[in-house]
């Protein structure tokens, strides 16, 4: 996409809050028709990323572009260009989901359409609770209905701050779904997450954001193939003593706990380090007359990468 404007691009974006850097000299560029996930810890700056790209914080330092528009000069189109889905809810809870999505409409000078409506409402499984006012919908309702209201106008670019924040696991997947498929059809979305398995799944790229410094910004699977871990464990017939291992190849050796042994190794050798990983494994435990009765392998998941980086920021400040 080398020849694409960004869809959303920071160029040296400050935030500041007194003595506290919400965002410290940020440079970014989120491609159009891509999932980026913004991932970091409580107050790392996510949401005041958010707040500054969709319009609602104008008071910083640098310069922001939606779509190749100034968020603040042109502040008008690039409104127009974003859907936000914050938070918290925030919708009237005077009306119901309908007249919630009618409305909303509006807001963008957007005509209402009341076939959209109703398909959206279909869409996002709300049909039969249309009618219903807000107040009385469940909370996995409330997070659907912010997602239509979101996508009344049709953005561009797509905020979703948080969106599955209290959502039990089937929903989520549903949202999931719903994400994808607007990724498919041209939509740009922005994602912040705790679930790290909700980026794992969706996420094209990632970016890793910690005292409003941007840490590392990086495809997900290059991402996954550079700082993750392959891992093979292997369980025994009986408990083994952790200083049994001790000579077999003990800086790879991740764990020993009763039955089961863990080792990690770098990816990059493919399937020939795996199988000399488990060989290795097996030719010790049988001349050590230990007998192997299970043998899994996996890869580090990207929240044990998320830990990695943190760490390893801490420990170099």
């Amino acid at each position: 996409m080398a020849n694409v404007a960004a869809a959303i691009r920071f160029e040296g974006v400050s935030k500041r809050y007194g003595g506290l850097a919400a965002l410290d000299a940020v440079d970014l560029e989120v491609e159009p028709g891509e999932i980026f996930a913004l991932l970091g810890p409580n107050g790392a700056g996510k949401t005041t990323a958010i707040g500054c790209a969709s319009g609602l914080i104008q008071d910083f330092e640098g310069r922001i572009e939606v779509g190749g528009y100034d968020v603040r000069k042109d502040y008008r189109v690039t409104r127009r260009l974003v859907g936000l889905v914050p938070q918290e809810l925030n919708f009237d809870g005077f009306f119901c989901a309908r007249d919630a999505l009618f409305f909303q409409s509006g807001y963008f000078g957007v005509r209402p359409d009341r076939a959209k409506i109703e398909a959206m409402l279909r869409k996002f499984a709300l049909y039969e609770k249309a009618d219903t006012n807000t107040r009385r919908l469940s909370g996995g309702m409330k997070r659907r209905l912010m997602v239509c209201k979101a996508l009344m106008h049709d953005p561009a670019v797509l905020f979703l701050d948080e969106p599955t924040a209290g959502v039990d696991v089937e929903l989520r997947e549903d949202l999931w779904k719903v994400v994808r498929g607007l990724r498919d059809e041209g939509v740009t979305i922005v994602l912040t997450t705790h679930y790290l398995e909700e980026a794992e799944q969706l996420a094209d790229r990632i970016g890793v954001i910690d005292g409003g410094k941007i840490l590392r910004v990086q495809p997900r699977e290059e991402l996954m193939q550079e700082l993750g871990k392959r891992w093979v464990e292997l369980s025994f017939s009986v408990e083994v003593e952790a200083s049994v291992f001790a000579s077999l190849q003990a800086d790879r050796v991740e764990q020993v706990s009763g039955r089961v042994l863990r080792i990690e190794y770098d990816p990059g050798g493919g399937m020939s380090e795996e199988e000399h990983a488990i060989g290795a494994i097996l030719d010790f435990a049988r001349s050590r007359g230990l007998v192997v009765v299970d043998i899994r392998a996996g890869r580090s998941s990207l929240e044990d990468i998320f830990k990695g980086l943190l760490a390893r920021k801490g420990g170099a400040a």
